[in-house]
């Protein structure tokens, strides 16, 4: 078991590295003057390039890639004998880090991941990564909850039922939500309950979890602006779930062991409950597990159009004003975010069935 939760792990980190190489090469090949952004109307070629200095884009790209691979190491190296070097340990981006080993100039420290600054607002990325990052949760958790109960029990009734009408309307709409584009999806369904059916279901077309007093009294909590975001983004695990758990209930459900409980005399209910959902359960765990972990990065689009203010708004803003550091650490942030998840599904389905460590 050590020996396979090591190599999920290697693997995560194969992944990340992966990750981190690509992201940092596809935003270093977009167009825009990051100095002449954050400079405005005052740029001149002195302050450019005192800032392309103070970024370290004034070095060769391989240096800069390993500047930025060294800002993300959570133990990175440093030299202190020039501050103005991008190997600087500056406390003002790394506050607080702990000096592990310094010999001469160069100091080895301990410090958080730094995702830099923005180039608009000068906050630090990891600060605007935060005040999003929770929003987005929120909305993946409410949405693939609803998702996993409404399909799991779609798919049992469908399987319990096979052929009848419902099995057949199910799977027509399983296959109609996996085809739905989630950007078509969100206009459909903004338009649909808060434009026509407005004055019945009085929902927003767009708003946040918070929302502004009209009589100036503050923020306060505005749940029903979660209701159409969630829904929306259910809308694909929803069909994938229904589906799943439809084949795996008809695959339990032909296997010996239920038929000779029912041989014995247990009504279907008890059969249902304590022998097949037991056993069909697991490949459903599993996909709602990873489903989970894709709706955080597959939020973007939905959060876009119902002005959702989580981590897919932070980026878009972000590629619109070429803010560069947000978009970059956004994007990572969601990728370290689906290695976890995915190395922990990796390990608990390990533990529940051995064949899969023997496999990996």
């Amino acid at each position: 078991m050590h020996r396979y939760i090591l190599r999920r792990l290697l693997y995560g980190i194969y992944v990340l590295l992966g990750v981190i190489t690509l992201v940092f090469a596809l935003f270093n090949i977009l167009p825009g003057d990051p100095a002449r952004m954050m400079l405005g109307q005052r740029a001149d070629i002195a302050s450019v390039e005192a800032i392309n200095r103070e970024l370290g884009l004034d070095q060769p790209l391989l240096v800069q890639y390993a500047g930025f691979l060294n800002d993300l190491s959570p133990v990175s190296f440093h030299s202190v004998a020039d501050p103005a070097s991008m190997w600087y340990p500056d406390p003002g981006k790394y506050a607080p880090f702990t000096a592990l080993l310094s010999t001469g100039d160069a100091r080895i420290i301990l410090k958080k991941p730094y995702l830099r600054r923005s180039y608009q607002s000068q906050r630090k990325v990891s600060e605007i990564i935060a005040q999003a990052f929770p929003n987005t949760m929120l909305l993946a958790a409410v949405a693939i909850g609803f998702a996993a109960i409404l399909g799991i029990f779609t798919g049992v009734m469908a399987a319990l039922h096979k052929d009848s009408l419902f099995d057949r309307l199910s799977m027509v709409l399983s296959v109609f939500g996996m085809s739905l584009p989630s950007f078509f999806a969100a206009i459909l369904m903004a338009w649909l309950f808060a434009y026509v059916l407005a004055q019945y279901t009085g929902l927003n077309m767009f708003g946040s979890l918070w929302s502004v007093d009209d009589l100036g009294r503050g923020e306060y909590l505005d749940l029903k602006n979660l209701i159409l975001p969630a829904l929306t983004l259910g809308i694909r695990p929803l069909a994938i779930i229904i589906e799943l758990t439809r084949s795996s209930v008809l695959e339990v459900l032909s296997q010996d062991f239920v038929r000779t409980a029912k041989a014995k005399g247990l009504s279907k209910f008890r059969v249902i409950a304590r022998h097949v959902m037991r056993n069909a359960m697991n490949p459903v765990v599993t996909a709602v597990s990873g489903w989970f972990a894709s709706l955080m990065a597959g939020a973007v689009f939905v959060e876009y159009v119902f002005d959702w203010k989580g981590i897919g708004v932070v980026i878009v803003g972000a590629l619109e004003k070429y803010d560069f550091p947000v978009a970059m650490g956004a994007v990572l942030f969601i990728a370290v975010m689906l290695v976890i998840i995915n190395i922990f599904v990796d390990i608990i389905y390990g533990l529940l069935d051995p064949r899969v460590r023997l496999a990996g």
